[in-house]
């Protein structure tokens, strides 16, 4: 099985968008997918937590699905959204000063993709 993890830091909506687009996509035709959300992406966590946003179908469908492997800590705290995504269950990773490692996927033998 293929394996990408496909690490978001653009916090612009449309980019975000096709972040969960292709986590989707890729999901549904076989692929092992995490979807790591960092930078200023990490507001979308609090943002489309809103049903009323654009967006928060496919960012519901990837919480739904499982595909959210990480949110970072760091950038989480910074955006404001930390405690939204402690409330909705999300993976929380700090472990490279407060902020995801992407050595830890690559050495797990997944394709490093950033957005």
């Amino acid at each position: 099985m293929k394996k990408v993890a496909l690490f978001a830091f653009n916090g612009e909506p449309m980019c975000f968008a096709h972040v969960l687009l292709n986590g989707i996509d890729l999901h549904e035709n076989g692929y092992d997918v995490k979807i790591i959300i960092e930078g200023t992406a990490t507001k979308q966590v609090k943002e489309l937590a809103d049903e009323k946003k654009p967006f928060a179908n496919l960012y519901s469908k990837i919480r739904d699905l499982g595909l959210i492997d990480c949110v970072c800590k760091a950038c989480a705290a910074k955006t404001g959204s930390l405690e939204a995504a402690t409330q909705q269950a999300l993976p929380i990773c700090d472990e490279m000063t407060g902020h995801p490692s992407i050595r830890r996927y690559s050495e797990r033998g997944y394709e490093v993709i950033s957005f």
